[in-house]
């Protein structure tokens, strides 16, 4: 296959807007990390500690996957060098390592979000184990939990 300087410049804006995910991504962890270490010191509660270690390992996942990221992007500019002086072949090995790094940081993207999930689901199960009377109610209204699945509505 022919392989081209605009071939791997193609990749340019992908690999960038992706990096903007990844950060975006990384942004928000920061942030949720500073305001659950604020917590863990007011409430020492299992939630909180298992939140943490999700964060944990989501916050080493992005960093992975910025650096593969990263990495190809500097394969693609290197790719493009070694074209321009007509090194067709280390140029198509280059973008094809290109290629595969690109595919591991979307792999370790996956996984991020299957932990991302995994985060919600402690949240909801943490919400589904306390009991109505556990949860804030606002000062002198009453609140009605609505009905889940199968329940039947409570009675008025």
């Amino acid at each position: 296959m022919p392989l081209s300087l605009s071939t791997p410049a193609l990749l340019f804006g992908a690999i960038s807007l992706l990096l903007l995910a990844y950060t975006n991504r990384f942004l928000a962890l920061a942030s949720l990390i500073r305001s659950l270490h604020d917590r863990y010191h007011d409430v020492h509660d299992e939630v909180t500690r298992l939140q943490i270690a999700q964060l944990r390992r989501r916050v080493r996942l992005i960093r992975n996957m910025q650096a593969l990221g990263v990495t190809s992007f500097l394969l693609c500019v290197l790719c493009m060098f070694v074209l321009f002086f007509g090194a067709v072949r280390a140029g198509q090995a280059i973008f094809g390592l290109s290629l595969v790094l690109l595919m591991a940081s979307l792999a370790l993207s996956a996984r991020e979000i299957q932990l991302s999930v995994g985060a919600l689901d402690l949240l909801l199960a943490d919400l589904e184990l306390r009991p109505d009377d556990a949860r804030a109610v606002p000062s002198g209204a009453a609140v009605r939990r609505a009905p889940l699945g199968d329940e039947p509505p409570p009675a008025p």
